[in-house]
């Protein structure tokens, strides 16, 4: 379907769709591992490039493409280059732009696995990261180096939904010839648009809110095709493919994405607004309340606050996990996005491989939580969250 100026919940439901020879209503399921040609001729064209056209499914999918086209369409981006997960698309990112001897400039407050994959595994590549402040511009200004070719943050960030001014660092970075990528994971297209604000690629988890319902994993990097050739062909060698399964059940997923992430939004300020008031919680961390930081800031670059509400219990290790095994109602789960309510402890679960001086300067005390907030009645959640909060 071609982009028309429609709407964004118009494209979630038809942008990207292909009908076969069959003329199905529905996304069709492309089960298969390879395709059949017409010829030697046209296989040897198909493989070289120089003819459009699927080859094999490690990458090239109908169902896939369908899925890549309609993220895309959402985002506003040119392209879109789908994997088997969050983790394996930030890779293929990584790999796809960076060498041995280059540097990237990450915000300290990112995903736990993000963090060890920056630390670990591409350090020992030669690719060295310097983390700063998500919320000091001048912070990544002073750790450019001459080999710098990366800036990499979420927006809000993950657990404590730090919000990183995405126009600000672009600006820095863009006058020094270096990317920006932006994990757009908490706000989806739909509340954010980091294209837009001038990030150059945007990464996301499908995991999470664009699937909606925990089903399947997913990943994909989104951007001008000038900046996804390099990680599709990352893909086409390494194979980190997202399954033709797992591409159909996200494209339903997406079909409901506006609805439901404007839904959980709306539960997670009022859930927010409750616990803010709670006497055992110390502070709450949602961009949507006033008392955040950079609440300004987060309601002119997203729609909404976001579905995402960290707190601070009044305590430590101990009182946080009291409130989270008191939860009869909340799923007790790091994955986030759900139409299910979950609640983790990020010091010992998402940031559990980190250091603890790490997690310390990354704010991530032992009494903090995070509630990703899904489509229960908020009234619900208050009183399975007070089930341990009072005993406190």
């Amino acid at each position: 379907m071609a982009d028309r100026g429609y709407r964004p919940e118009t494209l979630a439901v038809r942008a990207g769709q292909e009908r076969s020879q069959f003329n199905e209503h529905g996304e069709a399921l492309y089960l298969t591992s390879s395709f059949v040609f017409d010829s030697a001729a046209q296989a040897a064209r198909r493989f070289s490039g120089e003819e459009d056209g699927n080859v094999y499914s490690r990458f090239s999918n109908p169902t896939v493409t369908m899925f890549e086209e309609r993220l895309a369409a959402l985002e506003g981006a040119e392209d879109c280059v789908a994997f088997s997960s969050g983790m394996a698309a930030i890779m293929a990112l990584c790999l796809a732009h960076l060498k041995a001897g280059d540097h990237i400039v990450a915000s300290s407050s990112l995903f736990g696995a993000t963090v060890q994959l920056f630390n670990n595994i591409l350090g020992r590549a030669g690719i060295a990261t310097t983390f700063v402040s998500p919320t000091d511009p001048a912070a990544w200004r002073a750790a450019i180096r001459p080999e710098t070719r990366l800036f990499f943050l979420e927006t809000p960030s993950n657990p404590l939904t730090e919000i990183a001014d995405i126009r600000s660092l672009a600006d820095i970075a863009h006058d020094r010839g270096i990317r920006v990528a932006v994990d757009n994971c908490f706000c989806t297209p739909i509340l954010q648009r980091p294209l837009e604000l001038g990030a150059d690629l945007v990464v996301h988890s499908a995991t999470k809110f664009l699937d909606g319902q925990g089903r399947v994993l997913g990943g994909a990097v989104c951007g001008a095709k000038k900046h996804t050739e390099e990680v599709f062909k990352y893909l086409r060698t390494a194979g980190p493919t997202l399954s033709a399964f797992n591409a159909w059940v996200l494209l339903k997923g997406l079909e409901t994405l506006k609805i439901r992430i404007e839904a959980q939004s709306a539960n997670a300020l009022r859930l927010a607004r409750w616990l803010e008031a709670h006497p055992q919680v110390a502070r709450v961390f949602y961009p949507g309340l006033p008392s955040h930081p950079q609440h300004e800031l987060a309601m002119r670059q997203q729609k909404s606050g976001g579905a995402i509400v960290t707190f601070e219990v009044k305590g430590g290790r101990a009182e946080a996990w009291r409130v989270v095994d008191s939860c009869q109602l909340l799923s007790i789960t790091a994955n986030l996005g759900d139409t299910k309510t979950t609640i983790t402890h990020p010091a010992s679960t998402t940031h559990g491989r980190i250091s603890p001086e790490a997690r310390a300067a990354a704010g991530i005390s032992e009494g903090l939580l995070r509630v990703a907030v899904g489509l229960e009645a908020v009234e619900d959640l208050q009183a399975d969250l007070d089930r341990g909060l009072s005993t406190l």
